[in-house]
C-alpha cells in the first residue's frame, strides 16, 4: 500500500504527481527543481544557489517523514548542461557523507521543466 507525502516546506507539484510516495519502507521523492516554497519563485541566479535550493527541497521532504540524507540509497541528477557538473556535484556532495553516499547517475537532458538547469530525484530507505 502506498502513502502520499505532502509538505508545505517543499514546492507543490506542478503536474499530476506527488512530492513523494512511501511504499514497502521506501521513500520515492519526485524530481525537485529550485522552486523556493516560501516565495513560490525559481532560484536561478547561479547554478550553485539553484542546486542548493533543490537540495533544501529534498531535505524538507526527507524531514517531513523523519528521515535524513543518510537514508538516501539512490539519486538521479538531470542537468541541462554537463558543463555544470562540477559545480552541481560540489553543492550536492556537501549534503552527504562521502563514505555512505548513495548510488547515483547524472545525465544531461535536452530540457527541464520551467527551463531550470538541474533536477534531482531520490529514493530513501525508511527505518521501521
Amino acid at each position: 500500500m502506498k502513502k502520499i507525502i505532502k509538505t508545505s516546506n517543499a514546492p507543490k507539484p506542478i503536474g499530476p504527481y506527488n512530492q513523494a510516495i512511501i511504499t514497502n519502507n521506501l521513500l520515492f521523492i519526485s524530481g525537485q527543481v529550485a522552486f523556493d516554497p516560501k516565495t513560490d519563485t525559481l532560484v536561478l541566479d547561479n547554478i550553485e544557489n539553484e542546486t542548493k535550493q533543490v537540495m533544501e527541497n529534498l531535505k524538507a521532504i526527507l524531514e517531513s517523514v523523519n528521515s535524513t540524507f543518510e537514508n538516501v540509497v539512490k539519486t538521479t541528477i538531470f542537468l541541462s548542461d554537463m558543463d555544470n557538473f562540477t559545480k552541481v556535484n560540489g553543492v550536492y556532495g556537501s549534503y552527504f557523507n562521502e563514505d555512505t553516499a548513495p548510488a547515483r547517475e547524472t545525465v544531461e537532458v535536452a530540457r527541464l521543466p520551467k527551463d531550470v538547469n538541474v533536477e534531482i530525484s531520490m529514493i530513501a530507505e525508511l527505518l521501521a
